[in-house]
């Protein structure tokens, strides 16, 4: 059935021609996947003039003139009958097959002139209508409405994703979600068979080759798991190149023998995704760190039965496993009854510990620290509101500003004391401005230079508010700190900071350098690398006028 391109561009509905996209075709005049034709030779000539080939190279045409490679490794995408016979690949729009369900593709506003050519045509206009009343679709997701004046019961609506190579595994991930959506749509609405264009489109700039794995392979997966439910998928295509591509990629995740099989392990892509199709992320990956083997005697009492619920309990609530798990993962999986009886005790043990502080004037210190979990979750929250909002007047103040790099390289975030004024700044506001300049330095090792200089003039905020900030700002923040260089410290800045060390974080204000003249200062940040306000210069030529030390004597200055 399946014979070459050439053929195909007039592919047959029960032998007359589709060109004309009038008439209503059923399952059974739509050959299956498993009784299409095979190619003796794994091989195919290319006789459409139109289209080269070369470009895509035959997956099932090995190097070898049809050696198998495959070395003893098992199949990610077996030789499965029962699935191969729930396939189907069709030359022609997918609304005139008389199917349960038929798939559009279309933009977040469901609006008829981004939808599938020709559908709203066919359906009429009730369907523009029902479109206009569901208030949009996202991107990645699908929604369901009459079919109207097609010979199927449905129509399912789903949006795919723009493509860019920068996101290309977001654009991937996406995409392989609009189909999957789509087919969990089908079983929600009882349906059993579906007719899926080609939801990529050159709009969109998504490449048809990489989109086709991605759908193919996400329906395969899909159908491991809910082949009971489903009856027939039918891939649709409207372009010679389309129906080329298809053909050749069927075989790589629907193989109908041993020898598509073999052939298939050496042409399948390096990443085909999870158990669900998508690209997997190393990155994103929970972490959990491998048990030690240890002997652990077997108990001599005969064991209990437990439901699965406490069964579940009994396993999370191990003393001995919580030892070896990551703390962000054992802060989603602990018991949520034994987490806020633990929050509690650290609120209580942290007021009774920092009252003392309150009481000198640091500010309120109080509240347990936060676990690594806790801390991610905060940061991530503020970063995504500052990212949102215009601080545009907040940079214009100078407070917080990029400078160049230290002597070692390493770049310079610069604040400025003296422009810090508290009674004209939304400190909620501030703190989304910090967290948005510090965000690109915080990944590695960076420099902070603070310029004290006549900042005692200003009404300062008060510990409990650094405290606060340092949370936000997160362990990436503590770790990748080289130092803090102070310029013109007082003796109120130089208390403060011990009160930090005491009562904060002793890692971070330990790494506090106090500079009390520019010329030191430039030995860890060199001139040219900050722009140093006029009153910090001020000062520095003022000390250095009142001590004229011998190593203190400098051409020019």
């Amino acid at each position: 059935m399946y014979r070459t391109v050439a053929t195909a561009t007039t592919a047959t509905r029960g032998g007359s021609p589709t060109d004309s996209g009038d008439c209503v075709v059923t399952l059974d005049q739509v050959p299956r996947w498993s009784n299409s034709e095979h190619r003796s030779s794994l091989e195919y000539d290319n006789e459409d003039p139109s289209f080269s080939n070369s470009f895509f190279p035959d997956p099932l045409t090995s190097q070898s003139g049809g050696e198998s490679s495959s070395n003893g490794i098992v199949s990610r995408f077996p030789v499965d009958h029962e699935i191969n016979s729930k396939i189907y690949l069709w030359r022609g729009n997918p609304w005139n097959l008389e199917v349960d369900a038929v798939v559009n593709s279309t933009n977040e506003n469901m609006d008829e002139a981004h939808c599938s050519p020709g559908l709203h045509a066919a359906a009429g206009p009730g369907l523009a209508e029902e479109c206009a009343s569901l208030g949009g679709c996202r991107t990645g997701m699908a929604k369901v409405t009459k079919a109207y004046d097609l010979p199927a019961r449905r129509v399912i609506h789903t949006v795919g994703p723009k493509y860019a190579v920068k996101y290309h595994t977001a654009a991937e991930n996406a995409l392989s979600h609009c189909y999957r959506s789509c087919l969990e749509l089908l079983i929600e609405n009882g349906l059993q068979s579906i007719a899926m264009g080609c939801i990529y489109t050159e709009a969109k700039n998504y490449p048809r080759e990489p989109a086709a794995h991605v759908a193919i392979r996400t329906v395969r997966r899909f159908l491991e798991k809910q082949k009971d439910k489903i009856a027939a998928v039918v891939f649709c295509t409207t372009t010679s190149m389309d129906t080329e591509i298809y053909k050749r990629l069927l075989p790589l995740y629907f193989p109908r023998d041993k020898l598509e099989e073999e052939i298939a392990l050496s042409k399948l892509p390096a990443d085909v995704g999870d158990e669900n199709g998508e690209t997997i992320i190393d990155e994103r990956k929970i972490r959990i760190k491998p048990l030690p083997k240890k002997n652990i005697p077997k108990p001599t009492q005969a064991p209990v039965e437990l439901p699965v619920s406490d069964v579940g309990l009994v396993q999370r609530n191990s003393p001995y496993l919580d030892s070896y798990l990551d703390p962000a993962f054992m802060s989603l999986i602990k018991d949520p009854d034994q987490r806020r009886k633990e929050q509690w005790e650290k609120t209580a043990q942290a007021q009774s510990g920092w009252n003392c502080a309150k009481i000198l004037g640091f500010g309120d210190l109080g509240g347990p620290p936060l676990s690594a979990a806790e801390e991610y979750s905060l940061h991530s929250r503020y970063l995504a509101k500052a990212n949102s909002l215009n601080l545009s007047e907040l940079a214009e103040m100078k407070i917080v500003y990029r400078g160049g790099v230290d002597s070692e390289g390493r770049p310079v975030m610069v604040v400025v004391g003296a422009h810090f004024l508290l009674r004209c700044l939304d400190l909620e506001r501030f703190v989304h401005y910090v967290v948005k300049e510090f965000e690109p330095l915080i990944q590695k090792p960076y420099t902070i230079v603070y310029f004290h200089s006549a900042a005692s003039l200003q009404l300062q905020p008060d510990l409990g508010w650094m405290k606060r900030v340092q949370q936000i700002l997160g362990r990436k923040h503590q770790r990748n700190l080289h130092a803090i260089y102070v310029l013109h410290p007082t003796f109120g800045l130089k208390a403060a900071i011990f009160a930090l060390q005491l009562f904060v974080d002793n890692v971070v204000w330990k790494k506090v350098v106090y500079v009390d003249r520019l010329l030191q200062l430039f030995r860890y940040v060199p001139r040219e690398q900050l722009t140093i306000p006029d009153f910090a210069r001020f000062g520095s030529e003022r000390w250095e006028g009142s001590y004229r030390g011998p190593e203190n004597q400098v051409d020019g200055s």
